[in-house]
């Protein structure tokens, strides 16, 4: 049979440049963009445009210049460098890396493999848990993109893998360097989403019934960001055997007033620091690579928030980045759900 598998890797992107130029470029595409600010055309772009940028772009410009390196963008990099690593390993299969906002484009990535004449594309995401802003935005613009082939390919979308051992054992392995006895908290940290959101993916009235809802997965919320995060806890509470005392399940980079997933992990950092925890160890499981909201959001500014509130270190589980055990445990899911 004649087939060539192409495996494109997406993540949500970053910008160009740690310029304001360039910052303000990544942002305006990125909160424009309908299923990031989920609100009608207009008032998007009248609130992005005119209020958020703004207010927002020279910090986050300062923030991202602290972030850059002298080979870029470490989400960029680890992106790259995890295709460059599949393609070693398996030659007999194309790869690209595709951002959602900026570059390499999700169109640059499929015209690529286009151009390797592949027959058939796994989507394979780089963010575990599925939300409609990251997940949902990234298969639409594929979508879009691949419906102006003329020949268009077999596509394979990986949805999620948040609960896959293959991806919590690399985890796993990532925080062996760490006692985790010897801190007082161990908090899990993931990006946050806006509660509506959340109610807008819920197809059975499910969503927010209650407040321990998201820590009961089934059918009914089995699409749900919130309880897909809880889930990934349990997994790796039970893989590192923490007693559940042990642990805490929250929630980061909140932006606006309305609220978002919670609890929120600043809050949870406040009410340690006033019940004397000194030590923390924060895992990222959202995050597969070193980005801003890692090494930016909880390596320096949630440290300066616990020191001032009388705590002493946050120590963060680097995420995955290049490990060559992601690099398996990419392949393994892969493998799972189509036939290479």
């Amino acid at each position: 049979m004649l087939r060539k598998t192409g495996i494109l890797l997406i993540n949500l992107g970053t910008p160009d440049r740690p310029t304001k130029k360039g910052v303000r470029k990544y942002l305006t595409q990125f909160l424009t963009d309908g299923r990031v600010i989920d609100y009608p055309w207009l008032s998007r772009q009248l609130l992005v445009r005119g209020v958020i940028i703004p207010r927002r772009n020279a910090n986050s410009t300062s923030l991202y210049q602290q972030l850059w390196t002298s080979e870029g963008s470490p989400l960029k990099i680890y992106g790259e460098a995890v295709a460059s690593a599949i393609k070693q390993r398996h030659p007999e299969i194309s790869v690209a890396l595709g951002m959602r906002y900026q570059h390499p484009s999700i169109s640059s990535a499929i015209a690529s493999l286009m151009e390797a004449q592949v027959t058939d594309i796994v989507v394979f995401p780089l963010f575990p848990h599925y939300a409609s802003a990251s997940t949902g935005s990234s298969f639409e613009e594929v979508m879009r993109v691949i419906k102006s082939q003329q020949v268009i390919p077999s596509l394979y979308f990986i949805q999620d893998y948040y609960d896959h051992d293959a991806f919590l054992d690399v985890i796993e392995k990532r925080s062996q360097s760490f006692d985790l006895a010897a801190y007082d908290h161990i908090l899990f940290s993931y990006h946050g989403i806006p509660q509506r959101q959340l109610k807008k993916a819920d197809l059975g009235n499910h969503c927010l019934a209650s407040e321990d809802c998201c820590q009961q997965q089934d059918l009914s919320n089995r699409h749900c960001y919130s309880a897909q995060s809880y889930a990934t806890t349990f997994a790796l509470a039970k893989k590192l055997n923490l007693a559940p005392d042990r642990y805490t399940t929250c929630f980061q980079s909140r932006l606006g007033r309305d609220p978002w997933t919670q609890p929120y992990t600043s809050a949870i950092i406040q009410r340690r620091a006033e019940m004397g925890d000194k030590r923390l160890l924060v895992f990222s499981p959202a995050f597969v690579a070193d980005c801003l909201e890692t090494t930016i959001e909880v390596g320096v500014e949630y440290q300066e928030e616990f020191t001032s509130l009388g705590g002493d270190k946050i120590d963060l589980v680097p995420s995955l980045n290049d490990d060559p055990a992601w690099i398996e445990a990419i392949m393994t899911i892969i493998s799972e759900r189509i036939n290479l």
